[in-house]
């Protein structure tokens, strides 16, 4: 028993066989990052790249959207008919805003026109005031993305305030403009000859067709190296006092010298001896190039009137 026990202890302690594969540093295994061998399309950009995967792509700007200042306006204007008659509003707003564009010039008529002004706007409370200068604002915003509209009258229409028992229909703007491009003749020639050149309106609306006309001009005088503004008057005239003065508005913020009159053309036409009570003045007619021109307009009409004295 004892032989038994040795032997059977000395197989117990005996060494251990090393593991040899044990021994053997570890190698960690990366394996090989895979590279497209043709171009491959870009999920995110949409074209053609050759990026690997580790790669990061650059982050793109989202695009602006660029705004609708005509639903803008339509947004605003709605906050106003919960209370309000919707032509009450458009009248309201039209005859502020020409007011407000007139009294920054014309100090002749200044004291009426501002208490009409305050007249109207007492009608409104504090929160619907405000939505008018918002109306205001992107009207300009809205003509200064783009000069070559009817903006008003466009909105006019869609708010269906057009009198139809008086036929009262504006022309789509690029109908207007066709015509101009087709009537507007050689402007340059006859400014380097006279001067200036005036477009004359006695219907006038909105104005559409004077806004097409004047852009017609200004294409061709900025290729004679000429600005349309010193060069290009507009005489206009209608019997509604309201399209009148959205014609007096855009062109007045579409920066054209002009003057818009108020009466019918049939019966009570412009002439030399008007009392002006009814006339818009845009601001560009104030201009010092418009003033100058016509101190010498009455300069020559005098020389005219005592040559004709003497001839008689």
């Amino acid at each position: 028993m004892a032989f038994w026990k040795k032997k059977r202890k000395r197989q117990t302690t005996a060494k251990k066989k090393t593991n040899v594969a044990s021994m053997k540093p570890k190698l960690e295994y990366k394996p090989p990052t895979w590279q497209p061998t043709i171009p491959m399309p870009d999920k995110k950009l949409g074209d053609v790249s050759t990026k690997s995967p580790d790669e990061k792509i650059p982050e793109t700007k989202p695009v602006e959207k660029h705004p609708d200042y005509r639903k803008e306006f339509l947004n605003a204007f709605q906050k106003l008919t919960y209370q309000h008659r919707t032509w009450d509003i458009w009248r309201d707003f039209i005859i502020m805003f020409a007011c407000s564009l007139s009294n920054s010039m014309d100090k002749a008529r200044y004291d009426e026109r501002e208490k009409r002004y305050l007249l109207i706007i007492k009608k409104y409370n504090k929160q619907e005031q405000m939505l008018f200068p918002e109306l205001a604002a992107h009207t300009v915003m809205a003509l200064e993305d783009n000069p070559e509209q009817d903006f008003l009258g466009s909105i006019f229409m869609e708010l269906k305030l057009g009198n139809e028992s008086g036929g009262q229909f504006f022309t789509p703007y690029h109908v207007c403009q066709l015509m101009a491009d087709i009537t507007i003749g050689d402007v340059a020639a006859q400014i380097e000859k006279d001067g200036y050149v005036t477009i004359h309106d006695p219907c006038c609306g909105a104005g559409a067709t004077l806004i097409a006309g004047v852009h017609s001009a200004r294409k061709q005088l900025e290729k004679a190296g000429l600005n349309f503004q010193n060069h290009v008057l507009v005489a206009a005239q209608d019997i509604d006092e309201i399209v009148a003065l959205m014609c007096y508005i855009q062109l007045s913020l579409l920066g054209v010298a002009a003057y818009i009159k108020v009466g019918n053309a049939l019966t009570d036409p412009m002439t030399g001896n008007d009392s002006l009570d009814n006339y818009w003045f845009t601001m560009m007619y104030y201009s010092d190039v418009w003033t100058m021109r016509r101190i010498f307009h009455r300069m020559d009409d005098l020389t005219k009137g005592e040559t004709n004295e003497r001839e008689t």
